[in-house]
């Protein structure tokens, strides 16, 4: 009875590129050749959602993982060089970031290690939800400027916070460099100095240590795999300090996305419709043949009731008093929407935001504590000020739209009843009577919409003064065109005429010729610096603790199979486990998670399959968990190449008390020799893939599930591993004990010392029949290693 039962299969229209497990659900993520992103159920294969490929995000996925309470997934775009963070429950994109170099892998990791400080922490209720309100929900998206961010999003973006502990987002890129992420959000190191191509990297669960596998071009240009671990004591020492200025300042990241897309909900309500009156009536004062301005035509028809004929066809044909007054709604309405935004939303971030930068001002005076991790209360200061600035000009927009709101709505009214005169229409009593303060509004608007000055505008190639709202909401670096005026500004008077005031650190600049964009972008500029400084100050702190090369990579070698699995082992053994994979060997290194402790036993494994007197080599292999390996083997060309799916036991080899000193002037390759080796025994646990070309392998061992991609890429098979096939009986269950005896037979009978000893040269001496078997497989792995190693 064949081992695991398959439970889904099938043919994908694309080669898959990655593939990874969800570590809480049975749900598979892939990645493949056109940068689709599919999420399948393993029950049948079946496919939850597919997330596609835009010029926003990129199309090159290059590496994926997940979040470790399987919410959020992370993948990376090697064309645009972004990480994105995916919501995994909607398929929506959450977080999009910038690196400097595309990523090669990434590691995403929960922290384990407890103390009494973090459980307090843990276990406490977050204070800010005491003090400040929750965040309003965002409203749908307008329309398309937002591209990525179409749904209701304020809750969306929260979910990027997650769990209270502390889970770091590994990133290996290809330009010597190593990023960490709390939270998946804010870089809480940046590592230089790491040479080569990251290939696989791992941060232990306790902090102390951060491995890579990387990829080395050498003296004579041929690609070199090497191994590294670097010292991250500083992170493990000051865990909980760690914990707490990450999760603030994950915060405050999150409330900057928020503040972001506020905004562009503003922008995107203000431009669909204010445009168009921009439009129309720019339109109308380049086609108009009389020298007069514009302000000049309305001021006719307001004082004496008489237009220019220019003026007549524009209001009564292009306009008409039924469009006049859907516009008029049009733009009323958009004034309470993003008066309503201002009010609700940047306000209410604003305050979490200085709540929060606040609080990490108070951890950066805990000098004791805090000031090793890089925290400066100085440029925290600077950060709190800058909010401080984008509130008031929050501020200063609510006063600009109220006062534009009033002469909006008295200008469309004047000018409606005008039409309907023009008309010969009935004008209602409620709208025929205009006061003189209805008059100063019209008057108002007049002036700051229409401008003389034909030079102040002819870089922008308009008559029509640029709206008094919209000019806040434009992204440019430009002054305002119509700042405010605070002639007689009693409190702005006030602090000139006051020399201690006057410049005083207490108050907040206000950048009155500045645009809201232009000081939004102040602000974020600002808090990323300050952000910065603690991931410098770690990231210098990081010390490479052991180099070692572990072989050359011929160039015929299927660069595919230069995978390097790093596993972090029992939490309270404090140790990794590093699998090296070559064609006829897998190498296990046990290192300690502490550098300082130096725990170092490496083992050759040599797994033999025997079955009708052939061997089996190594196509791809995997941690299933602490004390299991699956792995996909291949037999040689004269026996069509069979592909198995196999489970190896490694405790067994690892349990050896024989340590291997290593050379440090050698390659692990060049001392395979004088490894200490042992055969394993596959047992039962192993599935002959029959009408597959399998090269790889994708496993959870907590979910107790497998996924297996073909050769071409498109091929792919699912299995449950802790269950048998119910549906194969027969041949293949007789074969596997036979070969299951055969192999135990052979093992028992050359005892421990030969076990240690089979990389060297057969013994004198005839031998059993089983024995037999074991020295041929012996001299076929010996004679093809001898091909595909130097």
């Amino acid at each position: 009875m064949p081992a695991f039962r398959q439970v889904g299969e099938k043919q994908l229209p694309n080669p898959v590129l990655c593939m990874a497990w969800s570590p809480k659900r049975d749900l598979i993520a892939l990645a493949n050749t056109t940068g689709e992103l599919l999420l399948h159920r393993l029950a049948g294969f079946q496919r939850v959602w597919t997330l596609p490929p835009s010029e926003y995000t990129g199309k090159e996925i290059t590496a994926i993982a997940w979040r470790p309470d399987g919410k959020i997934l992370a993948f990376s775009l090697g064309d645009t060089k972004q990480v994105v963070l995916c919501d995994v429950e909607k398929a929506e994109i959450l977080h999009v970031f910038p690196m400097q170099s595309p990523v090669t892998c990434m590691h995403w990791m929960e922290v384990i290690e407890e103390s009494s400080a973090l459980s307090s922490f843990y276990n406490s209720e977050d204070e800010s939800k005491l003090f400040l309100p929750k965040l309003p929900t965002l409203p749908k998206s307008y329309s398309t400027t937002s591209k990525i961010f179409s749904e209701e999003k304020s809750d969306e973006i929260l979910k990027l916070l997650g769990e209270v502990r502390l889970n770091i987002l590994v990133l290996g890129g290809n330009a010597s460099f190593v990023e960490l992420y709390a939270y998946g959000m804010y870089k809480i190191a940046t590592l230089e100095g790491v040479l080569g191509t990251c290939r696989s990297l791992s941060l232990s669960s306790d902090l102390k240590s951060l491995s890579v596998i990387t990829e080395v071009r050498s003296a004579d240009d041929n690609p070199e795999i090497c191994y590294v671990q670097l010292d991250t004591g500083l992170l493990s020492d000051c865990l909980p300090e760690v914990t707490r200025m990450a999760r603030k300042f994950t915060h405050i990241s999150t409330l900057l996305q928020y503040l972001h897309l506020s905004l562009t909900c503003m922008c995107e309500a203000w431009e669909d419709i204010l445009m168009q009156m921009d439009l129309r009536l720019t339109k109308f004062v380049q086609e108009k043949n009389t020298s007069t301005q514009v302000q000049d035509e309305f001021l006719e028809l307001l004082l004496w009731g008489q237009s220019s004929p220019e003026l007549q066809a524009l209001l009564m044909n292009q306009l008409t008093v039924k469009g006049l007054k859907k516009l008029g709604q049009s733009i009323e309405s958009s004034y309470s929407s993003i008066q309503k935004l201002v009010i609700s939303h940047l306000q209410s971030g604003s305050e979490a935001l200085l709540y929060h930068l606040s609080e990490v001002k108070g951890m950066a005076l805990w000098k004791q504590k805090f000031e090793p991790l890089g925290l400066d209360a100085a440029a925290i200061e600077g950060a709190i000020t800058a909010v401080g600035s984008f509130s008031l000009k929050a501020n200063e927009l609510l006063q600009v739209i109220d006062k534009s709101m009033k002469n909006f709505k008295a200008f469309f009214r004047w000018l409606y009843v005008a039409m309907l005169r023009m008309c010969e229409e009935h004008v209602p009593p409620e709208l025929n009577k205009m006061t003189q303060k209805d008059i100063a509004f019209v008057a108002d608007f007049l002036s700051e919409h229409f401008s003389e000055n034909e030079e102040l505008f002819g870089r922008k190639g308009k008559y029509f003064n640029v709206e008094r709202v919209g000019q806040y909401l434009k992204d440019e670096d430009e002054d305002l065109v119509s700042p405010p005026n605070t002639k007689g500004n009693q409190w702005l008077k006030f602090l000139q005429d006051s020399t201690h005031l006057k410049g005083s650190p207490l108050l907040f600049p206000s950048y009155p010729q500045k645009s809201l964009h232009f000081v939004k972008r102040m602000m974020e500029n600002v808090i990323e610096n300050c952000l910065q400084k603690p991931a410098e100050v770690i990231g210098k702190s990081v010390k490479q603790a052991i180099f070692l090369p572990l072989y050359n990579v011929p160039e015929r070698y299927n660069p595919m199979c230069k995978i390097c699995c790093i596993l972090n082992m029992s939490h309270t053994l404090r140790l990794n486990l590093y699998l090296l994979i070559s064609p006829h060997k897998l190498y296990l290194l046990r290192r300690g998670t502490d550098p300082n402790r130096y725990i170092s036993i490496l083992r050759c494994v040599l797994v033999f399959f025997v079955r009708s007197h052939y061997v089996y080599s190594y196509l791809d292999a995997r941690f299933y968990d602490d004390e299991m390996l699956t792995v996909v083997l291949q037999g040689s060309e004269e026996f069509n190449a069979r592909r198995v799916l196999a489970q190896i036991p490694i405790s067994s080899s690892l349990s050896c008390e024989t340590e291997f000193n290593w050379e440090p002037n050698l390659r692990l390759d060049q001392q395979s020799s004088s490894i200490p080796s042992q055969g394993l025994v596959l047992g039962n646990q192993w599935r002959e893939l029959e009408n597959m070309k399998a090269q790889f392998v994708a496993v959870n061992g907590i979910r107790k599930v497998a996924c297996v991609l073909s050769t071409n890429l498109r091929h792919i098979r699912v299995f449950e591993m802790d269950v048998e096939d119910e549906d194969e009986e027969g041949a293949d269950s007789q074969n596997a004990s036979a070969d299951q005896e055969g192999l135990e037979a052979t093992m028992s009978s050359q005892g421990q010392g030969e076990e240690e000893n089979l990389e060297a040269e057969g013994g004198a001496g005839e031998q059993e029949e089983g024995e037999g078997v074991f020295q041929k497989s012996e001299e076929h792995l010996e004679s093809e290693e001898a091909l595909d190693l130097p």
